[in-house]
């Protein structure tokens, strides 16, 4: 086992979970799975908990009231007070004017 794979604690309930894929998705997945010096289960399992994990973030409600929404909305619409980063990037020139 490799630094970056962790085994499960001995006392966690594993379920089994079986799909079927196209034989190219399966070599894709075993090519990241072994750059990243995990199995493929392995690789899957967090492949998928993160974009579950993503998924539900993304869904979050924020629930606030009309004042504090309009509030949120004018600070949005205003525009940044000047610093020293926002300056200098204002300053320089677009990339397709650099040159190369």
């Amino acid at each position: 086992m490799t630094n970056t794979q962790k085994s499960a604690p001995k006392n966690e309930v594993r379920e089994p979970l079986n799909i079927r894929i196209p034989l190219e998705t399966r070599q894709i997945i075993d090519r990241a799975a072994e750059s990243k010096g995990q199995t493929r289960t392995e690789f899957i399992l967090n492949a998928s908990r993160s974009a579950a994990e993503e998924a539900l973030l993304d869904s979050v409600l924020f629930q606030v009231s009309p004042e504090a929404f309009q509030a949120f909305l004018e600070r949005l619409d205003a525009p940044p007070s000047p610093n020293e980063r926002l300056i200098r990037l204002m300053n320089r020139a677009p990339a397709w004017e650099r040159d190369a």
